[in-house]
């Protein structure tokens, strides 16, 4: 027996689901997101306030759903790019290019929280297949050295190669990379770097090369 796939009506909802979203978006960027509305999408689309709260219960299940839409293509992106070869340098650039696609998208998951915004509990959980993406690209199996009360925050982000813990040095070097690309990234995005006549991308090249030197003589 085949399978009948989604129903009209499924489809349909997935649809004007994807159509709220899309205009979510748009008043983001307009906006930005403490200005989102619920009603004024519905406005938008030519149908009523309840109508549309039949597809996003509330303005915080639109947003969460918007957060995790921006995980989900973030994290297919470098894993995608992983699988392709990229190293540390490689995926670098590969979020850069992310990023700048779409500023406000970025802006949503790693930028400023939004007022009033509580997300569940497992909204983020996509994001530890980034981490552990760039844990991958860090180093080689090998002794880590001592456990710190700091190892015990990552420790969603360890599982390594064949389901072994990640060695401590890597699980460092991973998440002092995440942190210098995005200082990079979150300057030149909000144009910080405007007018100093420099390429972006020449800086987060400069920072994965010293991450890597300090790699070797540390």
């Amino acid at each position: 027996m085949t399978d009948a796939g989604p129903s009209s009506r499924e489809r349909y909802r997935a649809q004007v689901r994807a159509e709220i979203k899309q205009h979510a978006w748009e008043q983001i960027a307009e906006a930005g997101v403490p200005a989102l509305s619920l009603n004024a999408i519905a406005k938008r689309l030519g149908m009523s306030g309840p109508a549309l709260y039949r597809y996003f219960a509330s303005r915080d299940g639109l947003i969460t759903a918007l957060i995790r839409d921006a995980y989900r293509s973030i994290a297919d992106t470098v894993r995608e790019a992983r699988n392709g070869g990229a190293d540390l340098a490689g995926l670098a650039h590969v979020i850069r290019d992310w990023a700048r696609q779409d500023p406000q998208r970025y802006f949503l998951i790693y930028g400023t929280p939004v007022p009033g915004y509580h997300a569940p509990g497992d909204t983020t959980a996509i994001s530890h297949e980034v981490m552990a993406v760039l844990i991958d690209a860090c180093g080689e199996r090998g002794s880590g050295g001592p456990e710190t009360a700091f190892d015990g925050h990552l420790a969603d982000h360890r599982e390594w190669a064949g389901g072994d813990p990640a060695p401590t040095v890597v699980l460092h070097r991973a998440l002092a990379f995440w942190t210098r690309l995005h200082g990079v990234l979150s300057l030149e995005l909000a144009g910080h770097f405007a007018g100093m006549r420099f390429d972006p991308g020449l800086l987060i090249d400069e920072e994965v090369a010293a991450l890597a030197r300090s790699a070797v003589t540390g």
